[in-house]
């Protein structure tokens, strides 16, 4: 994934080179209401080398989904396709916490190091700063390493820089939010997924799980790296989405939080209605950081990406995008009703600032081409 505008600028120029054409190899199936700018969307897709996709819009009682299916490398989709949607996750890690803190379990101004045994190392950090990426922490590969390993946390934390410089500024990582898996688990005595179920997939509908340990695993789409490409290296589970969850273990259940969330397109939409409109979830949508200069219209909420971009027309486009493996998913709503959540197996890491080009693209199609002829 480019990290930087160099390595950004050379992604983009070897793309085109290297990346797997999917241009006349994907079979589209349309589903609900009629698309009206379907050209514009296949373009998008056929652009960022989108292999096997779900794209999904609503705006009120209407909905329209395609499933964009690629036959080499074969990613094939249907509504029903369940993705490991990555970094989405923190939308619904988010929305636990301050379920929890609605029923007393938690408060956004507690310490972490309160919560969690051995974690002193997080000095003053509260659990309103891990959901901010503000705690001063940031990603190392050691957190990785660890991580893999089933290291205890603790172990892990005596590995970083001391965060406590950098409190209060924006660094986004996924270490704090993993964290909060070892939280929840904590101050409830249950497992993150039984956690996730009661408060959260279950009361809403929702068809999604932490651990693949309970899916068929033909049902979740593989997803390839599309620049590097390796034929037949697809990951469809990683290691850590392999480990039950059926018992509480809030030494090693730090990473599940941060972006092991197994679902559908359908299940994210509902999750996106669920922030919009549920008034103890509001606060996700309060802004508590700024991307910076790299990425001006980027702002964070509690687990919950804004983007204030004037070429939308100004209105805030809320919401998450999620890399892994070389996915870049996207699932964004606005206050009036209307949601965009788009899945893949796979497409262009490329990014203009901190947010996918991808996403970009697909923001501006669905606000300023495919809704306005909605209404």
């Amino acid at each position: 994934m480019p990290q930087t505008r160099l390595r950004n600028l050379v992604y983009r120029a070897a793309l085109p080179l290297l990346a797997p054409p999917v241009g006349g190899r994907t079979r589209l199936s349309a589903d609900g209401a009629p698309f009206q700018r379907m050209d514009r969307l296949q373009r998008i897709l056929t652009r960022h080398h989108v292999l096997g996709s779900v794209t999904l819009l609503r705006a009120g009682e209407r909905e329209a989904l395609l499933c964009a299916s690629v036959q080499e490398p074969a990613h094939d989709a249907t509504p029903d396709t369940i993705f490991r949607v990555a970094s989405l996750t923190k939308m619904a890690t988010a929305a636990v916490v301050l379920k929890l803190c609605g029923a007393g379990k938690l408060s956004p101004e507690d310490r972490a190091r309160d919560i969690l045994p051995g974690a002193d190392r997080l000095g003053e950090a509260t659990v309103r700063q891990l959901l901010s990426h503000t705690s001063g922490l940031r990603d190392h590969p050691a957190a990785d390493r660890t991580l893999r390993e089933g290291q205890p946390y603790p172990v892990t934390l005596a590995q970083l820089p001391d965060p406590a410089g950098e409190r209060g500024t924006f660094h986004y990582c996924n270490l704090g939010f993993g964290l909060m898996g070892s939280i929840i688990e904590t101050v409830t005595g249950e497992s993150v997924e039984a956690c996730f179920q009661r408060v959260l997939f279950q009361p809403l509908g929702m068809r999604a799980t932490l651990s693949a340990v309970t899916l068929d695993e033909r049902a979740i789409m593989p997803i390839s790296r599309v620049l590097p490409y390796h034929p037949g290296q697809d990951v469809r589970i990683p290691p850590l989405g392999r480990q039950p969850l059926t018992v509480p273990d809030p030494l090693r259940h730090y990473g599940y939080t941060a972006g092991s969330l197994y679902t559908d397109a359908r299940s994210v939409a509902i999750l996106l209605d669920a922030i919009r409109n549920d008034p103890q979830l509001r606060p996700m949508r309060e802004t508590q950081a700024d991307y910076g200069a790299l990425s001006p219209t980027l702002h964070y909420g509690l687990g919950l990406l804004i983007v204030r971009d004037p070429r939308l027309g100004g209105e805030a486009v809320y919401g998450h995008q999620g890399y892994a493996y070389g996915c870049v998913d996207g699932a964004f709503f606005s206050a009036d009703g209307r949601t965009l959540v788009h899945l893949n197996g796979g497409a262009s890491e490329a990014r203009t600032g901190r947010l996918g080009l991808l996403n970009r693209d697909l923001i501006r199609w669905a606000w300023q081409e495919e809704f306005p002829v909605w209404t």
